[in-house]
Parts: C-alpha cells; structure tokens; sequence
C-alpha cells in the first residue's frame, strides 16, 4: 500500500469518529427520551388504573389541586409515594449496578451479584430485628453494611485490583455466607417481625410514604450532585488502565475508594427502604448498552432503573392485583429472561457494556 493509500485510508478513519460519536449521541438522547416517556405513561396510567380504578375527572381534580374524599387519600398517600419512592430507588439501583459493571468491565459486577446487596440486606435486616430500628438509621446500617462487604469482598480479589472474576467469587461466596445469616435471624424473631422481614426481603413499595421519599432523595440526590459527576471523570480515566490513569495525575486508590463508596451508597440507601428490588441493579446498565450500542451510560443507566421499578410497579397493581404481589417479585421473574434478551441481542450486534 503506497503512503497516499495509507493517507487517505488514515483520513477516512478519523472522518468517521466524530460520525460514530454523534450518531452514539444521538442513540443516547433517543433512549433518554423514550425511558422519560415511558416513566410518564406508566406513573399515569398506574394513577388512574392502578389497583382499583378511579373516575379519570376525579384524578384530574386532585392532580389539580382540589380535594376530592376518597381519591384525594389514595392519589396523594398511596400511588404518588409508591412512585417517587420506586422511581428514587430504581435510579440509585440502576448508578449503583452501572459503576460496578463499567469499572470492572463485567455485566455480571453488579450489586446483587458481588455480594454488596446482600451486606446492605443483612445489616438492614440485623438492625430490624435484634435492635428494632425502622427509621433513618435502617439507612446507616444498610450503607455501613454495603460498605463493609464491599470492603471485604475488595481485600479477598487481590486488594482491589481490577480483577472482576476474583471479585465476583469472592462476591458469590459472602454473599452466600450473609443469606445464611439473614435466614438466621429470621429464625430468632418474633413472628409478626419476621412475616414484616420477610415481605421487606422480597422487595416492596407498599411501605412507600413522602417521609420515605424524602429519606432517599435527600442522600442520593446529595452523592449524585457533589460526587457522581467527579466519579464519572475519575472512572474514565480509569478506564485507561491504571497506569496510564497514575501517569495523567490521578491518585488510582482513592479514585477507587471513593468509586465503591458512591457505588455502594446509591445501591444500598433503596435496599433500607424498600428491601432488594431483584434484577434492577443487574439489568439497567446492559440495557442502556444495548439501547446505544455503546458502553454503558451512567445517566440512561439511572433513568432505565426508575423505568423498571414504576413499570413493574404497574404490573404487580394490574396483572397480579388479586395477589398482591410486591414489585421485587415482578422484577425478579421477569428479569431472568429479559437479561438472556438483552445478552442475545448484545451479541447478535457486537457491542455491549
């Protein structure tokens, strides 16, 4: 090939990055849309035909302002905060998965996965149970919980070193360890205690109120304002290797210090409030692969997990109202075959998260 060949051959190259990025872009912002709209429908739809369904003037009514008896209550009470809640809970899921999974490079590093659900769960649990906390401090056990397995697990895969398959075993095997405790307990509870534990395991919205809300928007919205948007410039430079990462200034172990505590923070602060949501933190970022042909998208990540919560949240409200079945049993069995979807076509187009 002579000079010129290579040349225009190079040229060519380098023409079509800004076209893939764009198109990339464009691909991003698409997805955001539709997860907006889709959040949109449901919340309305789950509004006037949730559980039981409510005259469509006298939802508009109390959407308006006025106070209609009855449909006021249920509206403002009941099917608000179990959307806000879910929609909260859902995003902080969807970031908490989506960091694990992009830094170790493995859609299998998820929350649920390594083990770190499984310390906020436990913690949350203990707490429940032998100290009989229902309130903010579910949070800090639920974090300090996280926090400490994710430590743990990081020490046992070679002092945090990036090696997600070591970190996933290592994962596995505690949280194997931590299901053993939970069930533990659960046998030295009282039985209205451990009927409440139980159905908090399952991963539920109907313990869901504005103090609730509250409890949830106030840290992860705090993390996601002052510390996600450093995190993210951080993991991009991680993702250049750690040396590279070390020689452009970055303290490489603080970096992933704080990476894991954001991580951990917006997985387990849900996990307090509404049990663990099965398949939400595992599925959101492949998702948002998949959707942009791309790596993972940390924000569309976020959106796909409060996407999941209200639409499962939905489900559970119309097709098993007879059951009364809580939004992690929704999330759990369709999640399974949907992930095996999202793998199929991940495959089938050569790209993935």
């Amino acid at each position: 090939m002579s000079s010129k060949e290579i040349t225009s051959t190079t040229s060519g190259l380098e023409a079509n990055k800004p076209t893939r990025a764009a198109a990339r872009s464009h691909r991003v912002h698409r997805s955001v849309l539709w997860m907006a709209l889709a959040i949109v429908v449901t919340a309305l739809a789950y509004l006037f035909w949730g559980r039981d369904r409510l005259p469509a003037v006298e939802v508009l009514q109390v959407l308006g302002g006025e106070k209609v008896p009855g449909t006021s209550f249920i509206i403002m009470s009941d099917r608000l905060p179990r959307l806000a809640v879910g929609a909260l809970a859902g995003a902080g899921l969807g970031i908490s998965g989506a960091l694990f999974q992009r830094w170790l490079g493995n859609p299998l590093a998820s929350p649920d996965v390594i083990g770190v659900g499984y310390g906020a769960s436990a913690a949350a649990v203990f707490a429940m149970i032998v100290l009989g906390y229902n309130d903010w401090k579910l949070n800090a056990f639920a974090l300090a919980g996280g926090l400490l397995v994710a430590a743990l697990i990081y020490w046992l895969s070679a002092s945090g070193k990036r090696t997600g398959s070591r970190l996933i075993l290592a994962g596995l095997a505690i949280g194997a360890m931590l299901q053993a405790l939970i069930q533990y307990l659960l046998t030295q509870a009282q039985l209205n205690t451990a009927s409440d534990v139980m159905h908090w395991l399952t991963g539920s919205l109907s313990s869901s109120n504005w103090d609730s809300a509250l409890l949830l928007l106030v840290p992860l919205g705090t993390i996601a304002v002052f510390l996600l948007p450093f995190v993210l410039r951080q993991l991009k430079m991680l993702e250049l290797g750690e040396d590279a990462a070390a020689a452009l200034g970055l303290n490489v172990g603080w970096a992933r210090v704080l990476l894991v505590f954001v991580a951990v923070a917006m997985g387990a602060l849900p996990i307090a409030v509404t049990g663990p949501l099965a398949f939400v933190a595992f599925l959101a970022g492949p998702i948002s692969a998949a959707l942009t042909r791309g790596p993972i998208n940390i924000p569309l990540a976020a959106l796909t997990g409060a996407t999941l919560v209200i639409v499962a949240n939905f489900f559970a409200a119309n097709l098993f109202a007879d059951l009364s079945l809580p939004v992690g049993v929704i999330t759990g069995a369709f999640g399974a075959p949907f992930l095996i979807w999202v793998l199929v076509r991940t495959n089938s187009t050569g790209s993935g998260g």
